[in-house]
């Protein structure tokens, strides 16, 4: 059994980590670490989990007695721990926030795509997990970039849940703000355009686009649903066949001739793409759950391929029938 904690248990992604994790066949989920809730039984913080575990919060950090850390932590927080503590050499840790995606002089985490980079995470000790709209936008993308067709300048616009805010609550994920209505923030600079273009960098190295990306609030709790757009000249049934082959090997992208929708993944670690030919552009539909293939399903992802499991163990979750 791998022997798992959790650093950061209160928040949202937390709470889907801990579902995929009690529910996995080759885990035993050894803490969930939250100074402000120690001694609170999990189910008191994530209700919906009544029924299914009775663990409780701990404030100790008992790491001689597990093989992975998962840091759910604030933006910033996993960097200041590693620096101010020492941990294990043989200890796995796969980091949640977006403090070590971004590759730097001594930063030896590896970018924890699995569709980008199965093979570096298999063999990695640290890994950075993807952020939410990176992740939709990285697949949307990926294969164009590995056959040099990103040319032109994209175009994304990307509305997302409310949980993607986190569970802290602000004027814009407040419900009565929330519901009935949509915003835009962060047009043309959101964070995790970084990431973004340093993975298609990585498949195209002189990718020099810009990528025009419009971040959406939406009325609704989960979830990511991207619309994007570039020139493209060859047909679309070269476009399917060039994204069939690049995702032959990655069990949770599935390729769709039917146009999607959002609940065909919410709750599950699928991300679903689509593709259409208009003149001379190619439209690329992209949906994920943002706190599973977004988020905690990612990180349980690259779990398993670090400790040499089949990748898709623990994550064969359902989406809803309607």
């Amino acid at each position: 059994m791998i022997r798992a904690g959790i650093i950061g248990g209160a928040g949202y992604t937390a709470g889907e980590l801990i579902r995929i994790l009690i529910n996995h066949p080759n885990v035993d989920l050894v803490f969930v670490n939250s100074t402000s809730n120690a001694g609170n039984k999990l189910t008191d913080v994530h209700s919906g989990l009544l029924g299914e575990t009775e663990i409780s919060f701990t404030d100790q950090l008992p790491y001689d007695k597990i093989d992975v850390l998962f840091f759910c932590t604030a933006h910033g927080d996993t960097k200041k721990f590693l620096e101010a503590n020492e941990v294990s050499k043989h200890l796995k840790i796969i980091d949640l926030s977006t403090d070590y995606r971004h590759k730097a002089e001594g930063n030896n985490f590896i970018y924890g795509l699995p569709e980008l980079n199965k093979e570096e995470i298999k063999k990695a000790s640290y890994i950075a997990n993807p952020g939410c709209f990176a992740t939709a936008i990285q697949l949307a993308l990926l294969p164009m970039a590995k056959a040099g067709l990103l040319n032109s300048e994209i175009h994304v616009n990307a509305i997302t849940g409310s949980t993607g805010a986190g569970v802290k609550s602000s004027a814009t994920s407040h419900y009565s703000w929330r519901e009935n209505n949509i915003s835009v923030y962060k047009a043309f600079e959101h964070q995790h355009l970084a990431e973004i273009r340093q993975s298609l960098e990585k498949l195209y190295p002189d990718f020099d686009e810009d990528i025009n990306f419009i971040p959406v609030r939406g009325n609704f709790t989960r979830g990511i649903f991207v619309s994007s757009y570039l020139e493209y000249n060859d047909s679309i049934d070269e476009a399917y066949k060039l994204y069939q082959e690049f995702y032959k090997d990655s069990p949770f992208v599935i390729i769709s001739e039917k146009n999607i929708d959002l609940k065909q993944v919410v709750n599950t670690n699928k991300c679903i793409l689509h593709l259409e030919k208009h003149g001379n552009k190619l439209l690329i539909l992209s949906c994920i759950d943002n706190l599973v293939k977004g988020a905690s399903g990612q990180a349980v992802h690259n779990m398993n391929l670090i400790f040499d499991l089949e990748e898709t163990t623990g994550l064969r979750l359902k989406a809803s029938a309607f």
